[in-house]
Order: C-alpha cells, then structure tokens, then sequence
C-alpha cells in the first residue's frame, strides 16, 4: 500500500473535518420518529415563493455554466447596501468565503485570531491554509474583545467574529466593535461574520440597541470584511449563496481565489428574487423573535439558563445528566 503521507502537508493530515447534522430524511430513516431538524439553525418557512419561481425558470438554461462574476447580484446588492459592486464577491455560501480569506491570507507562521466556542469552520478554514488558530476565552458567554485584542502579535494576520454568535447567539453592539476597531493595528483584517444579521438586527430595533456598523466600516476604508448569507433569513440555505462585503482590492484578491462558476446559476436567480421579496423575510424574522421569547420563557420555567439569543436558535447549557437522561 502506498503511503500517502510523503504527499500531504502534516497540517492537513492533522485536519478534521466539518461534520453536519443529519438531514429529516437521514434521521427518519435510522430513527423510525418524525423529526423536526433544529441542529443548523435553517429557516422553517423556507425561500421565498418568487425565488422558488425565478429557480424553476432557469433550470432549463442548466447546461450554460452560470455568470462567472455574478454581475446581476453583484450590481442589485451593491445598490442594496450603498457599495460599488467590486466591494462584494458572492461564493458558494459564506462558509467557502472564509477557505478562501484564510487562503489569501494565512500562510505556516502566521495566526488567526478568534473565541471559543465560536463557529466550527473558523479552526478549518485557518489550519488547511497552514495558519495557527488562537482561540480565547469567553466572557459571558460571548466574544471577550480585550481578550481579542491582547492576542494580536506581529504574526496575526485575520480575526475572526461571529455576531451574533454562532453559537452561543451573544452579540457584540456597534459601540463596543467601534472601540474594539481602534485598537487593531493595520497589519490584522477583521472578518465581521454576520450569518446572522437579518434575525439581529430585527431583535435590536426592538430591544433599542445599536447593532451593527459594519457596512460603516467597510466605506471608511478599514481592513474590515462583512459576510452576509442568503442560508438564513431568506431560506436558501440548499442553494449555497453568500458573499463579502470590503475594500474593492482586498475583494480581488478573493474573487481570484475562488472556485469557477462556484455560485450556480439557480442560485444567482434564487438569492436576486429573494433581495425582493422583503414580505417573506419580514414573516420569518417576526416570527423568529415571537417563538423564541416563547421557547426562552418555557426552558427558564423548566429550571434552565438559557442565553439571550440575537439569531435564530438558543444556546443553552443542559449538563452530562441530560445527555444520560435523554440519550
């Protein structure tokens, strides 16, 4: 047997995997129980009907390859956020986005900073492209920003921010992000993952906190990238859609890096019909933020702590002797 181990870099030998949930499908089959799946944190009510529409009518254009670029999208979300349409690059889902930031950017000897318990692709994005993940504590369950800070040295190159957090759901306000920014020297880039923004940004209009300055950031000129997703809120997460948001050179380094036609053409028609369709966005969130108040009031009464959630799932920390009772 051949030893494949003289061809594969040991940082990638060293690599696990992501690994998801199983699908309704998969856990109906080996469980023999209906099942309702809440482990990726998916939206219920699913796309939007005029992106299921838009989806349906290109599929007989299938044996095209799609817009490389992805002008259309490119062009309605650089008027939907204020931008020029080189300040945004869409991937595959934002998860491919972040392969291809800590590629571009990390190298063997340079760091990456981020929180525990914090999102699962950030250790893989960093180690596959040889990068060190340094990884602090947490305070209140959420992202401890002097802890940030302290961590940077000469050899830090990205940090990573989930806000809200995934997932923990805690957030970090405008306020506290601005004074963290300050801080960063010119040699770091701060990724601003906003999986989560729609559901936020909803929960601070109601609860009167200043959220996200983020698109702020990115017209100051700072070293800063916001992803966004299409997975969440608009319900297309099946369709692999997201895209960053930054300074119009550091996104051509990006769109370089990435795979050829990674965005299909489905998924360029599903996300342009969902940007219009505010209604069923509008639904979902809505809902989300009515639900959860609910599910939070019944798992405080049950003798649970849950934390506050800003996203659309609740982290709650059960114990070993659930997991024993419970299976």
């Amino acid at each position: 047997m051949s030893d494949f181990n003289q061809f594969v870099p040991e940082y990638i030998r060293r690599l696990a995997g992501y690994t998801p949930g199983n699908s309704v499908r998969q856990a109906l089959e080996e469980s023999r129980v209906n099942c309702i799946k809440l482990a990726s944190n998916e939206n219920p009510f699913g796309p939007s009907p005029r992106a299921v529409q838009a989806m349906q009518a290109v599929l007989a254009d299938s044996n095209f390859y799609p817009d490389n670029d992805a002008m259309e999208l490119r062009q309605k979300l650089a008027d939907h956020h204020n931008v020029q349409p080189e300040q945004i690059v869409p991937t595959a889902g934002s998860t491919a986005l972040l392969g291809i930031v800590a590629r571009t950017l990390l190298a063997p000897g340079l760091n990456a900073i981020t929180s525990e318990r914090s999102f699962i692709v950030y250790p893989i994005a960093t180690q596959a492209a040889g990068g060190r993940l340094i990884q602090v504590p947490m305070r209140h369950d959420g992202f401890d920003l002097e802890a940030l800070a302290a961590a940077i040295d000469q050899n830090t190159r990205v940090i990573y921010i989930s806000n809200p957090n995934n997932p923990t759901g805690t957030l970090v306000s405008a306020e506290e992000m601005d004074r963290f920014l300050d801080r960063v020297p010119a040699h770091v880039i701060v990724i601003l993952d906003e999986a989560y923004y729609d559901f936020a940004q909803y929960f601070a209009a109601i609860r009167r906190v200043d959220y996200s300055h983020a698109l702020d950031y990115v017209n100051q000129g700072r070293k800063v990238v916001v992803l966004r997703t299409f997975s969440k809120a608009h319900g297309l997460a099946g369709v692999r859609v997201g895209y960053g948001i930054g300074p119009a050179e550091l996104m051509t380094y990006f769109a370089r890096m990435r795979t050829t036609f990674s965005v299909s053409t489905v998924a360029q028609a599903a996300a342009l019909a969902a940007l219009g369709d505010e209604a069923h966005t509008r639904m979902a969130l809505k809902n989300n933020a009515e639900q959860s108040t609910w599910l939070m009031q019944r798992l405080i009464e049950m003798g649970y702590h849950p934390v506050q959630t800003w996203a659309n799932f609740i982290y709650c920390e059960l114990g070993d002797e659930h997991r024993e009772q419970y299976g």
